[in-house]
């Protein structure tokens, strides 16, 4: 089980990365012995995202563990910082005025309902992450830190859809798929 040791060697191990990749010399190294727990080497699902005073500046992930924990942070801060197609790159100038934030994902599960009604009723605000799918193939996902943005599920469930390239309210019609998934949440307490 990761612990809250784990989470900050993980912020730190991002920020250090995007540091090396911007060609900074990072403020506060790792040291190798740090990144030895097996804990950081499971494969999980992981989402990085970055804060720039308060607004979303990238955010990027794997919903499933393809990576261990170690390679998918590397993965995604860089990502975040450099691909998401939202956001322009990150700027060297930039860093030390970035909050990291690191979701760590419990496996999806299938979420059964019987209509929008139910759908509604068996979603849990600021608990479950939720993914949406169509039989045409869109997809999208909010962390569970979205509720705090969106704290009504239809609120939450229309920006989804929206964030997928559907119609707001798609997700009152059914032919879709609901799959929900939790996260051990860890974000840097002030920038470096």
């Amino acid at each position: 089980m990761l612990t809250e040791d784990n989470g900050q060697i993980l912020l730190r191990l991002a920020r250090q990365t995007l540091e090396e990749q911007l060609g900074l010399t990072p403020e506060t190294p790792l040291p190798p012995e740090d990144l030895n727990d097996p804990e950081l080497r499971r494969h999980r699902g992981v989402f990085v995202t970055l804060y720039k005073e308060g607004s979303l500046r990238g955010c990027i992930g794997s919903l499933l563990g393809v990576d261990s924990l170690l390679d998918g942070v590397r993965k995604h801060v860089v990502n975040a910082a450099f691909h998401d197609q939202r956001f322009p790159i990150v700027s060297a100038d930039e860093v030390s005025k970035l909050i990291i934030d690191i979701s760590v994902l419990t496996p999806p599960e299938n979420l059964d309902f019987t209509d929008s009604a139910d759908l509604t009723d068996k979603l849990r605000p600021d608990i479950d992450g939720v993914i949406l799918k169509t039989t045409a193939g869109n997809a999208a996902t909010f962390l569970p830190q979205v509720w705090k943005q969106l704290p009504l599920p239809e609120l939450f469930l229309d920006h989804l859809c929206l964030k997928a390239g559907l119609a707001g309210g798609c997700w009152r019609s059914g032919n879709l798929t609901i799959q929900t998934y939790q996260v051990l949440h860890f974000t840097e307490k002030t920038t470096t």
